[in-house]
């Protein structure tokens, strides 16, 4: 009896430094409702900022067809971004687009956590699995500083909770640390989650975009995040959980959890980088720190195939040899006046 002969999978997509194609971040708007200084200042984006229309902003459907592809490609995990994602009329209904794909993807989203108490329920009905909340501080009127529009820090913890009362686990907390705005609440912070099953991760302030008015000088390293944290709750470090794992883990000793730290100015990942993004408007980058992105919108709205579509994906892949936080000390970031803003795609 002849043997069943299965299709073969299609290659998977690697760049010229060979870092697959695994992950894909799409933004679902460029709008937020918080104005924090390192990604939208107020003083910049305010009342009057014109965002995308309505018409320039991929469909759900069309979000659908570009992550199936992805998936095709190599993809096994899915972020929903913005601006803020939970601003996007009927979210839910996208989660469950994108769960009831081949595979099923991993999917998670990222959210500043104002609009998540009243959502999390229905997107984990919808099928998300993971959400990750940004919050830099738990002092209230560090909180309220740092999100530019005088929101209380109570309102993300109630959605936090309403989060994991969903069960969308494990639940990560995004902390930007800027020397001398609030890094002298990081302990409190980690102390406040330890024990909870939250696992918080400390990001060094990072030179995204160009309107941040990013200062080295508030950099406070990775190093200094970790011990200012041992010194007061004793960690010790644990191995990456995958390749391409952004932040470095470490444990409480008392066995009570664990944190991450991200250090993409200190101690560059490039290396492992495999994370593509879609914007909202549809192009693809292949950089935290692009300078420009591909259209992809036109093609998809001018009847290209699924097939061709796919090919114009795996060619900007393959063609990729990104690695901009490695090769940042080698020149004044400030000169680099072009580089996308992080709302538009996502942290």
């Amino acid at each position: 009896m002849a043997l069943l002969e299965l299709p073969l999978a299609p290659p998977r997509a690697t760049d010229r430094l060979s870092r697959p194609l695994a992950d894909l971040r799409i933004s679902v708007t460029d709008r937020c409702n918080f104005r924090c200084p390192y990604c939208m200042p107020a003083e910049i984006y305010g009342a009057r900022y014109a965002f995308l229309p309505r018409r320039e902003i991929l469909s759900f459907e069309e979000i659908e067809r570009l992550a199936r592809l992805f998936l095709e490609l190599g993809v096994r995990k899915l972020r929903l971004t913005g601006g803020e994602p939970l601003l996007r009329a009927q979210l839910h209904g996208l989660v469950k687009r994108l769960a009831a794909l081949p595979g099923p993807p991993d999917l998670a989203l990222t959210t500043n956590g104002y609009l998540l108490e009243e959502q999390a329920q229905a997107l984990a009905d919808a099928g998300l699995r993971r959400i990750t909340v940004s919050l830099d501080s738990l002092d209230d009127a560090v909180f309220r500083q740092m999100n530019g529009r005088d929101f209380p820090v109570a309102r993300v913890l109630a959605g936090i909770e309403a989060a994991r009362r969903a069960g969308l686990a494990p639940l990560k907390v995004n902390c930007v640390v800027q020397r001398g705005v609030n890094d002298h609440t990081i302990v409190d912070l980690a102390r406040h989650f330890r024990g909870s099953g939250a696992i918080v991760r400390f990001i060094e302030f990072m030179d995204v975009g160009t309107l941040n008015h990013w200062n080295s000088a508030e950099v406070l390293d990775a190093r200094a995040i970790r011990d200012r944290i041992d010194a007061q709750l004793p960690l010790e470090p644990l191995e990456p959980s995958y390749r391409g794992e952004v932040a470095r883990r470490y444990r409480y000793r008392d066995g009570s959890g664990e944190i991450g730290i991200i250090a993409s100015v200190t101690q560059p990942f490039c290396g492992d980088c495999t994370r593509a993004r879609l914007s909202a408007d549809g192009h693809l980058y292949t950089c935290l720190f692009a300078t420009r992105g591909t259209d992809l919108k036109t093609p998809l709205r001018t009847g290209e195939s699924d097939e061709a579509l796919a090919a114009r994906i795996a060619g900007i892949w393959r063609a990729r040899e990104d690695r901009y936080s490695e090769i940042r000390a080698r020149h004044d970031p400030s000169r680099d006046r072009d580089r996308i803003e992080m709302f538009r795609i996502g942290g």
